[in-house]
């Protein structure tokens, strides 16, 4: 029977036909010189590739991986990629070579020059070096928000600790290895940090082998079988804006009621929020000048503020002078931290049920109850806007008019949902009503 050419996985390799005799080659479509090989009884993993010596053909070899019984179809891929990596270099992959010279028979792999070459990988960069220099030569210099880079910094140096002295030569030899970290992460921290901290792994290698051009260009992480990411959604509709304005209301910090307030207005990211300056807020434009979001400096962006968010920030610029006169010059946000601003916006649940990233996805969801289109949401909320023409858009022409009708359609609606909250509810009334800052501050004042 002639060879054949299919996706190995575990299904089609299990549905692969015997012989009654000789033998037959199911090849991989995906990585080449990775193939069963189908004989009467048995089907085994193999691979195969050709030894060069300064660009030559020295010798072709290929190596049983194991039987199919015995392993997964992902656990042989893995170890073919590790196998491929060392024949690439001129190194014979191990003992259980089928047809092919061993080191003292090849003039390209003799045992000096072999131990040679283990040596010289073992001193290769290694990933603390590699995550030290993408931070810096890439991170740092492209201007990504802090909250990205210690994004990064923790996958490195918290989830891969005990790899960081660890050349990143073993890494690509040992395909297998990263999918064992993979699949602990997935175990003990969830699918979605194991994505993300691999993700880290391929970035920070990619990068490293624009220096070092003796990585095998197959990156390890790429042996990963990804985790399925479904979009969580944790956003409130029309119905359930009443109950939350009655939790933000019962909030004892007035800065932490302003910020969820104009978190869920804004459709903002918390730590944008957070580290904005009153130089930032220019009242007469009726903006709020976000300039290191997520992306970093170039995604630099102006939110236009509806009447309803102007208000907020006046309570927020009187609320800091008052409990925070120092900290208020340098941040909108004042707190009692060591940055000086609020750093953490996270409340127990069964005090107040959604924030952060939830008060995001509202304002997404509540933008189409609003009436106004996709594409205008997500100029208002910084995200990229797909398709060829976007290059095309140029956000301030639209920023005075235009997008700051759209935010006050939806701060209208926001608003709109809470009905008689601000005249029949005691502690709306005292925290949104007119002159309500004033008489809160004019307590405070009496309290001292």
């Amino acid at each position: 029977m002639a060879d054949i050419r299919i996706l190995l996985n575990d299904r089609s390799v299990g549905e692969l036909k015997p012989l009654d005799s000789g033998q037959y080659r199911a090849r991989d479509t995906q990585l080449k010189g990775f193939y069963v090989v189908v004989g009467k009884r048995t089907k085994t993993f193999t691979v195969q590739g050709d030894l060069r010596k300064d660009g030559r053909r020295v010798a072709s070899i290929s190596v049983r991986i194991g039987d199919t019984s015995a392993m997964s179809t992902r656990e042989a891929r893995a170890i073919a990629k590790s196998h491929l990596a060392q024949i690439t270099k001129g190194e014979h992959p191990g003992p259980k070579a089928v047809n092919s010279p061993t080191p003292r028979e090849s003039p390209s792999l003799g045992n000096c020059e072999f131990k040679e070459r283990q040596d010289a990988a073992l001193k290769g960069v290694t990933l603390q070096q590699a995550w030290e220099r993408y931070r810096d030569a890439h991170l740092v210099r492209k201007g990504r928000s802090a909250g990205t880079i210690e994004g990064y910094r923790d996958h490195v140096e918290r989830l891969f600790k005990d790899w960081l002295d660890l050349p990143l030569q073993i890494l690509a030899d040992a395909p297998a290895k990263v999918i064992a970290r993979h699949d602990e992460i997935t175990k003990e921290h969830g699918p979605y940090i194991a994505n993300g901290s691999m993700r880290t792994l391929r970035a920070v290698y990619n990068h490293a082998r624009k220096a070092h051009r003796h990585l095998p260009t197959d990156n390890p992480a790429s042996a990963v079988d990804w985790n399925s990411e479904l979009r969580r959604s944790t956003a409130m509709g029309i119905h359930d804006l009443p109950g939350w304005f009655q939790q933000v209301a019962a909030l004892p910090n007035p800065m932490r009621r302003e910020f969820h307030l104009f978190s869920l207005l804004s459709g903002s990211r918390p730590t944008a929020l957070m580290e904005a300056k009153p130089h930032h807020l220019d009242l007469r434009r009726r903006v709020l000048h976000i300039p290191r979001p997520k992306g970093g400096a170039d995604r630099a962006f102006d939110i236009p503020l509806s009447r309803q968010m102007v208000m907020c920030l006046l309570r927020v610029i009187r609320f800091g002078q008052h409990f925070y006169p120092h900290e208020a010059n340098q941040w909108l946000f004042p707190a009692e931290s060591d940055s000086g601003h609020l750093a953490e916006q996270k409340e127990a649940r069964h005090i107040l049920a959604k924030w952060g990233n939830d008060l995001r996805q509202t304002f997404r969801t509540l933008a189409t109850s609003a009436g106004v289109s996709e594409f205008d949401a997500r100029l208002l909320m910084n995200h990229a806007i797909p398709g060829v023409n976007a290059g095309y858009i140029s956000r301030h022409k639209l920023l005075e008019h235009h997008l700051r009708a759209q935010q006050q359609a939806i701060s209208d609606t926001m608003f709109g949902s809470i009905g008689e909250l601000t005249r029949k509810d005691e502690a709306v009334r005292s925290w949104l009503s007119p002159r309500a800052t004033r008489r809160a501050l004019d307590g405070a004042r009496m309290a001292a």
